[in-house]
């Protein structure tokens, strides 16, 4: 009697049927996801690059600026100091102005209030008192040197009164046949604390105390 078995026949069939597409796809997912870590991974370095060159880009501007504005300052500084030393000289050129104030107006006055027959030899100030003037000089009779002096007061710029320190007589051939060597003590008033000048008179001028003979 011949038995057919039937159930093993259609197991094997069956296991035949049994696709082995698990093993092949759970490889080719984990490529995929390997080459989607690549991919992210190329795309999150490319990214840093990009953005690192952009940083850089920008540093090496901002070091420019940087250079730029360091020129700038420096000119700047230096722009200043020209500055303060210009106004240093300006400064310094007014004081010497206002110190010269003093000499020419001494100098005026005096030539003003010289009468005829009257010189200067020298005209000395006192280091320790500028105001203090030493006049020296000549003149012909004791009447001029006396019109000096009183012209001297008039002006405004000396306080009275005006002193004469010292006179001697020179005996001389031709005439007037005798000149007067005298010294003269003024203070001078600075232009600011003076009131307005009045004009001298050559002749007839307020006399100063009479010179000792």
């Amino acid at each position: 009697m011949i038995r057919i078995n039937l159930l093993s026949g259609g197991r094997e069939k069956a296991r035949k049927k049994v696709p082995i597409w698990g093993a092949h796809g759970m490889t080719i997912g984990c490529s995929l996801i390997l080459l989607a870590a690549v991919a992210a991974m190329g795309w999150r370095y490319w990214t840093v690059a990009r953005d690192s060159r952009l940083l850089d880009a920008e540093i090496a501007t901002a070091q420019q600026e940087t250079t730029r504005l360091h020129s700038v300052i420096q000119q700047v500084q230096q722009f200043e100091q020209r500055k303060a030393q210009l106004q240093q000289r300006v400064v310094l050129i007014e004081q010497l102005r206002k110190d010269q104030t003093g000499p020419v107006h001494l100098l005026d006055q005096v030539s003003r209030a010289l009468p005829p027959m009257v010189w200067l030899d020298a005209l000395r100030q006192d280091p320790r008192q500028p105001a203090d003037v030493l006049l020296e000089g000549r003149s012909t009779t004791l009447t001029g040197l006396s019109d000096f002096a009183g012209n001297l007061e008039a002006t405004g710029y000396f306080k009275r009164s005006v002193e004469i320190v010292s006179t001697t007589t020179d005996r001389i051939a031709q005439p007037p046949g005798e000149i007067i060597r005298f010294q003269l003590r003024a203070i001078f008033q600075p232009p600011a604390a003076a009131p307005p000048p009045a004009s001298p008179g050559a002749a007839g001028a307020p006399a100063a105390a009479r010179p000792a003979t």
